[in-house]
């Protein structure tokens, strides 16, 4: 589990630390600080395309193999980053370094591989625990690393911190894949399967609409927090990390709790609490008694409801087709990432200046009833499964 935890995390580590040396790269690349974050958004698309093709490659080559060569790939590009002098070669190097989404992606299909669906989304829910410390963390290292020795340094971590995991996991990761029987062409026969399920595509949704509303805050939240609020950057990186206490305590009754209970309930729960928590921010919005306490203060549900509904929809979404988990896992997963990353870039249309917090919240809210609605529907759709059996 914990080479599991590390394999997970290496991809936020990359994502997140060398956020805050973004102005010291812009002065380095001659370039604006808005360029530079463009560097996330080309991280996040390739890293979608990415999780489509590897989960299918490591249904027919193995789970091992693919670990250890995407982490060499994402070790390589980590260090040549650090000695690129050219905005678009450092571009091109940051959509390489991607293939650390990879061991996201491995990570839950290994758990499918050893477990059945309830006990994989256990432990799917304490991996998730434990790789949302990386975010809440990574930013702090990022710049205590950038104040001491420079943005270089950051990417120097990132290499060093993937070489480790790489060693780890050619330790510690033994193969866990079925036998893969026939060739290429008869499994990709087989991933229609997987495409037709309407089960399969409701858990993906459940996960683009839960995880949905949080990426509309990532794209909202900082403009709301200043614009309207008018926090300081000092306190504005307090708030915002509110979510992910949530997003803690949630994992953690997942992973206690989603062995007793079934999946489907613990997915309508945490998007029960979602719901609950962005329509009481917007009750208080509309009779004028929002704050920067409030505000921030109910996304901790947004975190608790993702919390419960991720890992176990993860879990669903891989128990579909139980020899193709790589590619479930995959496809998931990039349909979870694509979805969130519109709604983002969606979050960003709505809040113009003078815009209050109100255009934020209805798109959240909508994104957790439609997850809702799609979590009632995956519902109806096993209960009529297992009459049929």
């Amino acid at each position: 589990m914990f080479t599991l935890v590390l394999l997970a995390s290496i991809s936020m580590l990359a994502m997140n630390s060398f956020l805050p040396s973004l102005p010291a790269m812009a002065i380095h690349f001659d370039t604006t600080v808005a360029i530079m974050g463009v560097s996330v958004a080309i991280y996040l698309g390739s890293s979608a395309i990415i999780q489509i093709l590897v989960g299918p490659l490591s249904d027919r080559i193995g789970r091992r193999p693919v670990l250890l060569w995407s982490l060499s790939i994402f070790i390589f590009a980590s260090f040549a980053c650090i000695f690129t002098q050219n905005i678009a070669v450092f571009m091109t190097l940051r959509a390489v370094q991607a293939f650390a989404a990879c061991g996201m992606v491995l990570s839950r299909a290994i758990v499918r591989d050893t477990s059945d669906t309830q006990a994989s989304a256990s432990k799917i829910a304490y991996i998730a625990m434990g790789m949302a410390i990386t975010p809440m963390l990574a930013p702090a290292l990022g710049g205590f690393l950038d104040s001491w020795f420079g943005w270089k340094s950051n990417f120097w971590m990132i290499g060093g911190v993937g070489l480790i995991v790489w060693i780890v996991t050619y330790f510690d990761q033994g193969e866990t894949a079925p036998s893969s029987t026939g060739g290429w062409q008869k499994q990709i026969k087989e991933y229609p399967q997987l495409l037709a399920s309407r089960r399969f595509w409701g858990y993906c949704l459940i996960s683009a609409f839960a995880a949905g509303a949080y990426f509309a805050y990532l794209g909202g939240g900082p403009f709301v927090g200043s614009d309207v609020f008018h926090l300081s950057p000092e306190k504005l990186g307090l708030y915002f990390g509110t979510p992910a206490i949530g997003y803690f305590v949630g994992n953690f009754i997942s992973g206690r709790y989603s062995l007793r209970l079934s999946i489907d309930y613990m997915i309508l729960m945490g998007l029960i609490a979602i719901f609950i928590g962005m329509s009481l921010s917007i009750f208080l919005s509309f009779f004028g008694q929002s704050s920067a306490m409030s505000f921030f203060g109910c996304l901790i549900f947004v975190g608790f409801g993702n919390g419960l509904c991720l890992p176990n929809a993860t879990a669903g979404m891989l128990s579909v087709r139980s020899h193709l988990a790589g590619a479930a896992s995959g496809l998931g997963g990039s349909i979870s990432i694509a979805g969130g990353a519109g709604l983002s870039t969606l979050s960003g249309l709505v809040l113009v200046p003078g815009s209050t917090e109100m255009p934020l919240l209805i798109l959240m809210w909508a994104s957790s009833l439609l997850g809702l609605i799609m979590a009632l529907l995956v519902q109806r759709l096993n209960k009529e499964r297992s009459l049929d059996d």
